[in-house]
């Protein structure tokens, strides 16, 4: 069985090792305004467990989440305990979902309410890396909120180990790495807007995780094995450290971890 076990990288310089392929759980969580191009039903405790424990034997140690995505947080909370140590978590602040549509607060109070709000919900006393989810206007949230120095001053007191930006523009990325540790990214065959965010972090040593790699799953129905194409076009990059899918299905997280296995085990042995 093909699996990720021994092809961890650092993310960045935040001490971190993650695994190529992150589990998104969105879809643990939230089945309202998602962009997928077909509906999907949230799977139970049950799935959800055996997803997980999947992910797990397939050599995959990094799991995003958020307050935006619905109840993931309070489900992986059970769902994870006695296994926090196995697990690089992400978690957000910033965007609220509530009765079907976003809302936002970059606030001082509501970045520290967020951030204990999912330690709680999470059943931890820590968070690996919380990202900023932004509303789009990224260097406004940067530059006009408290937003990140509050996460500087969460990180200097222990609750997270890095922080960093999910955002939507170069120039947000590039001031995101300035001051953070990591930059969430869409990088994907259609989308390679934001590569100068890219090749920034290589080469000052910041983490970089890949938003929509299949393009909310819209590359699977491109044509020839999109999904190693994808994946091909991804870690090409050096500053890539891992790529977040947000899959369900068995046999799709299965599918995708032979697939960068293969990629990165050929490029480990050359």
């Amino acid at each position: 069985m093909s699996s990720l076990h021994g092809l961890w990288r650092p993310l960045g310089s935040t001490g971190l090792i993650v695994s190529p392929l992150g589990l998104g759980t969105v879809k643990l969580g939230r089945d309202q305004g998602v962009k997928y191009p077909n509906g999907f039903t949230i799977p139970d405790d049950r799935a959800a467990s055996e997803l997980l424990s999947q992910a797990r034997a397939l050599g995959i140690n990094l799991l995003d989440t958020a307050p935006a995505y619905g109840v993931s947080e309070q489900r992986l909370g059970p769902l994870l305990r006695g296994q926090r140590e196995e697990w690089v978590i992400c978690s957000k602040v910033g965007e609220e979902f509530d009765h079907g549509a976003s809302r936002f607060d970059f606030s001082a109070a509501h970045t520290r309410f967020s951030v204990e709000r999912s330690l709680r919900r999470l059943e931890t006393d820590y968070l690996d890396l919380v990202l900023v989810h932004s509303d789009g206007n990224d260097l406004t949230v940067l530059e006009q909120t408290d937003v990140y120095a509050t996460l500087a001053q969460l990180k200097q007191a222990g609750l997270i180990r890095a922080f960093g930006f999910s955002g939507k523009t170069v120039a947000g990325g590039l001031k995101a790495l300035e001051r953070g540790d990591c930059a969430m990214v869409t990088y994907n065959l259609a989308e390679q807007g934001e590569k100068p965010v890219l090749d920034y972090a290589a080469t000052h040593g910041k983490g970089i995780l890949i938003k929509k790699a299949l393009a909310s799953g819209h590359a699977c129905l491109a044509g020839m094995d999109p999904v190693r194409a994808s994946f091909e076009l991804i870690f090409a990059h050096p500053a890539v450290s891992s790529a977040i899918v947000g899959t369900i299905t068995p046999a799709h997280l299965a599918h995708n971890v032979a697939t960068v296995a293969a990629l990165l085990g050929a490029r480990q042995s050359a």
